[in-house]
């Protein structure tokens, strides 16, 4: 519920406070005080556009504030937890903007994106304007309005889901269907690419542990003769290590005395006499064994040439082949039998329009189903406005091709007949002004009975009525504003005189400059405004009189 709105240099509005209550307020003043100024100020603050036109002349920037209780809307306490905004049972909703036109949004004390003041005002508020006539000429409004009656939003965008995707999927085979031949040519060129790799069947590693093989072959002679004379150096020279490191031996255990400190080095020479003999041994057993292997020489250089000869091919390293081979198998798989070829789309989209099918008949039943009671309750409704004879119809009828569409099999329209035993006719060919305004009521009132959105305003949307039935229009809004918060711009009395709360919009001009001013009346004061608008600006005796009967009335009526 809306608390409190507090709006600075916005329009002609210097400085504006206002609280707000539950039930039913009324906006009312002479023609151009200012009375669009609360809620164009509402709009911005749930992230309507906003221009440099709104900052008061001479000022540097306009700034919005609006102030809900929000303890009792669930989605809203959800929503502000959700994106960590949350702060006791008080939303503030703040809007600052400044005089080149750019603007600041504010949750809580928090800057956030102007999105997020847009989704967070939905769910606190709905504004109802005498502009939305010119929408209820447009079938998309006509399906919205059935859709937020029946309760079905969810199953509604579920179903736009679902035919997101089937639509996708028609696509893709659509374009796979008029590609054909250019994808034929790629798939035969996959197919000899990815063959080629599969002969070569190049793993991981591969190359590298050729190039060293091939290394090793290639010098088979060097390391043969390098080793034998290695051989001959640890053992069967005359003066090969093994004899030297003996002779060294000999001279320290010939020593006339025992010296310790060459206890270690007897024993490292004595160490190495040994491992010099076994190295020598290995060398001779390695040389024995060794065979160079020119075929293995020539098997490897020839497998080592492909592997470069492929790489060069493809434009590639050699050691990017195993990862590009993976990758054209997949491609292939693909579009030959995969997830992308003509069976498996087929498939797909057979898949996806039976899942389309399946939600979109459950939305079809919930909107015929609703589609009845929505129309008994416009009819109630329009006989209480004095347009008994005017039949209300909303119209379903399959779509025109059969093929699912957006937002279901149906299309939606809200027909109407003026009189008793004429067809129903679209809104538009049928609707003179008058009657289109007390249609729109009607529509908006009974639509609003069943919104979970605590604040309702309505802007003019009683233009065009009089007499008795603008009494009836006050009771309609009286009775929405029983059940939660209902904001009204009116000019009729006996509107005004049934709010539970009452708003007077006036300007006035003071050092060269126009100011706008809201004050909240007393019943006294209420008496006197309903007064002028009764008799405009002289008002008789008789004209308060019959003001103060208007106001007695439209409150005892609710008591």
């Amino acid at each position: 519920m809306l608390t409190q709105l507090t709006v600075s240099n916005y329009a002609i509005a210097e400085r504006v406070e206002l609280q707000f209550g539950k039930g039913m307020t009324a906006l009312t003043g002479e023609t151009g005080a200012g009375k669009s100024i609360v809620l164009d100020a509402l709009g911005l603050a749930m992230g309507g556009r906003a221009d440099a036109g709104a900052v008061r002349h001479g000022a540097k920037r306009a700034d919005i504030t609006a102030s809900f209780e929000v303890s009792g809307i669930p989605e809203a306490v959800q929503w502000l937890e959700n994106h960590e905004l949350d702060d006791d049972s008080d939303c503030i909703l703040r809007r600052v903007i400044s005089k080149d036109g750019r603007s600041r949004a504010y949750i809580n004390g928090q800057p956030c994106p102007l999105a997020h003041l847009k989704d967070l005002g939905g769910l606190l508020m709905d504004i109802h304007s005498q502009h939305q006539h010119q929408s209820l000429l447009r079938k998309d409004t006509h399906r919205k309005l059935l859709d937020e009656y029946a309760g079905v939003e969810t199953l509604a965008a579920d179903t736009h889901t679902a035919w997101k995707g089937w639509n996708q999927t028609r696509q893709r085979l659509t374009e796979r269907k008029q590609n054909a031949d250019e994808t034929e040519a790629k798939l035969q060129l996959l197919r000899y690419q990815v063959e080629e790799l599969d002969r070569l069947s190049l793993e991981n590693g591969e190359q590298d542990q050729l190039e060293q093989e091939q290394a090793q072959l290639s010098q088979a002679d060097a390391v043969l003769h390098n080793s034998h004379q290695a051989a001959l150096l640890c053992t069967e020279e005359e003066t090969s290590a093994a004899d030297l490191v003996r002779q060294a031996l000999q001279q320290l255990e010939q020593l006339p005395v025992d010296v310790p400190a060459l206890a270690d080095t007897i024993q490292m020479l004595t160490e190495a006499q040994i491992q010099i003999s076994e190295a020598g041994d290995n060398l001779r057993r390695f040389v024995e064994d060794y065979e160079a292997d020119p075929a293995r020489l020539t098997e490897v250089e020839e497998r080592l040439s492909a592997i470069y000869q492929m790489a060069r091919k493809h434009r590639i390293t050699p050691e990017e082949l195993p990862e590009f081979h993976q990758r054209l198998s997949a491609e292939l798989a693909e579009l030959d039998g995969g997830a992308g070829s003509l069976e498996q789309l087929e498939a797909e989209l057979e898949k996806q329009r039976a899942s389309f099918d399946q939600l979109a008949d459950k939305l079809t039943e919930a909107r015929e189903q609703a589609a009845v009671e929505l129309d008994q309750r416009i009819a109630e409704e329009l006989t209480q406005l004095s347009m008994p004879s005017v039949q209300f119809v909303t119209h379903l009828s399959r779509n025109a091709n059969g093929e699912p569409a957006p937002h279901g099999q149906q299309d939606i329209e809200f027909l109407v007949s003026a009189n008793l035993g004429q067809p129903a006719r679209p809104l538009a060919k049928v609707a003179s002004g008058g009657e289109l305004s007390r249609i729109s009521l009607a529509i908006q009132v009974v639509v609003a009975q069943t919104s979970t959105t605590p604040t309702l305003v309505f802007d003019e949307v009683d233009v065009g009525i009089g007499g008795g039935t603008a009494e009836v229009v006050g009771r309609l809004l009286r009775s929405l504003g029983n059940s939660g918060q209902v904001l009204c711009v009116t000019h009729l009395p006996q509107v005004a005189a049934q709010c539970n709360q009452h708003l007077f919009v006036s300007k006035f001009t003071e050092h060269d400059a126009t100011f706008s001013k809201i004050e909240t009346l007393d019943d006294q004061g209420r008496i006197s405004e309903v007064a002028r608008m009764l008799g405009g600006v002289d008002m008789t005796e008789h004209t308060i009189a019959h003001a103060r009967e208007m106001f007695s009335k439209g409150q005892a009526t609710h008591h």
